[in-house]
């Protein structure tokens, strides 16, 4: 037992004298900062739920490859932005901007929440009419009337 302990204190010891800082991606630390900044805003294509910079993808490392050669070839962020827009259209973005194509994107869902609580509030009203209590003939009442009576018991 205390060899095993002795064994497991060794494995630990050596696997965190190993640990350390992980090398940064690029040889340029701002150019790397600037791609994270940049791919952060940018959606990967193959997965569309993850920004570029979280995509694991193979066009998505194309892609931050390609942004890192567009920042060291001095292109302005709003340049890489455009370029990266005019290729792969404005689904490229996270935020697309609001204009006429986009407005469907943008106000779709606050015009999809407005009819569904068009849609609720017509089918209460309704069923509210609806639910009224129902008029009686004198006939109906009297048999209403003696099946809500309590029985008599058989004495």
């Amino acid at each position: 037992m205390k060899f095993l302990i002795a064994l497991w204190m060794a494995l630990h010891l050596v696997t965190a004298s190993y640990a350390g800082e992980a090398p940064p991606l690029a040889e340029d630390p701002v150019v790397e900062q600037r791609l994270i900044v940049i791919s952060e805003e940018l959606r990967c294509l193959v997965c569309q739920n993850e920004s570029l910079a979280g995509s694991r993808a193979d066009l998505a490392q194309d892609l931050r490859r390609e942004i890192r050669t567009l920042i060291r070839a001095g292109k302005t962020d709003a340049e890489i932005m455009d370029f990266m827009v005019s290729r792969y259209g404005d689904f490229v973005r996270y935020r697309p901007p609001v204009n006429p194509v986009t407005w469907l994107l943008w106000f779709g869902p606050f015009l999809l929440l407005m009819g569904g609580l068009f849609v609720l509030f017509r089918m209460v009203r309704s069923h509210q009419r609806g639910a009224q209590a129902p008029v009686l003939n004198p006939e109906q009442r009297a048999k209403a009337k003696s099946l809500l009576q309590e029985p008599k018991s058989p004495t």
